[in-house]
Formats: structure tokens, C-alpha cells, sequence
């Protein structure tokens, strides 16, 4: 099933810096679809269980758009499946090896991705979607 979510949207955008002069809004509608999502085939929503990447920007509860089609570059944030368990980590390749982690920069906590141990990529995080309420 494909459905459309459609959400007014205003052209005008907020600063984040000092206030401009007030301008008329126009609103239209915008299809959420047509900017989260690149591939629809290939892509899935999951929510995150769990706080080992809010160094990162990713919280419990989060909702992680993913798309399956994409290849991981370095430090790309994944999903993957890890001895049947899927799992939020960092990707990060070094010479002949990858890994995934958690994002911090002491790699402590190294999953060395192995075929034959079943690690394996399930997909790309495109998006994080969080409340900030």
C-alpha cells in the first residue's frame, strides 16, 4: 500500500539567526514522500530502542528513514543485522576491513562486519526524524 501524508508547507523560511521583516506566507501542501524518500521499493521506516548513538544525533525513539538500495561510504549511519539483531551503528572502513560502531571516536566498541558470523548491512539511514517536544 502507498500512501500519500501530506502536510502544509509555508515557502517562506525561518532564520536561525536575527528576524527579518514579516512577509505574507503562501502555503501549498508537500508530499513528505516525495522528500524523504528517493527509492520507495528500497526504502522502510524503523524507530531506534536504545541510546548508543545520541553522540551522533540519534536518540531513543527516533524515527530512521532507510533506504536498502544505497551503499554505505565511510561513517555512513546504518542499519545492520548482527547475529539476527538489527542494530543503528556507524559504518567505518579502514583498508581491507569494515566495521560498524557507535560513532565515537575511540572505535571502542569495533563489530568487525564478517559474512560468515552473519554481520551484515541491512540498509542506509537517509533520515532522523525526532521530536524535539
Amino acid at each position: 500500500m502507498n500512501l500519500k501524508l501530506t502536510v502544509p508547507f509555508y515557502l517562506h523560511k525561518a532564520g536561525a539567526g536575527f528576524p527579518s521583516p514579516a512577509t505574507d506566507y503562501i502555503e501549498e501542501d508537500i508530499d513528505l514522500n516525495v522528500h524523504l524518500i528517493k527509492n520507495v521499493p528500497a526504502t522502510f521506516i524503523i524507530r531506534v530502542q536504545g541510546k548508543s548513538m545520541t553522540n551522533i544525533g540519534i536518540n531513543d525513539g527516533d524515527l530512521l528513514v532507510i533506504d536498502k538500495s544505497l551503499n554505505p561510504k565511510n561513517f555512513s549511519t546504518v542499519i545492520a543485522n548482527v547475529h539476527d539483531e538489527l542494530v543503528v551503528k556507524s559504518f567505518v572502513q579502514e583498508k581491507d576491513k569494515k566495521f560498524l560502531t557507535s560513532g565515537s571516536k575511540k572505535f571502542e566498541d569495533r563489530i568487525l562486519i564478517n559474512e560468515e558470523e552473519d554481520i551484515f548491512i541491512w540498509g542506509v539511514v537517509t533520515y532522523v526524524i525526532h521530536s524535539v517536544y
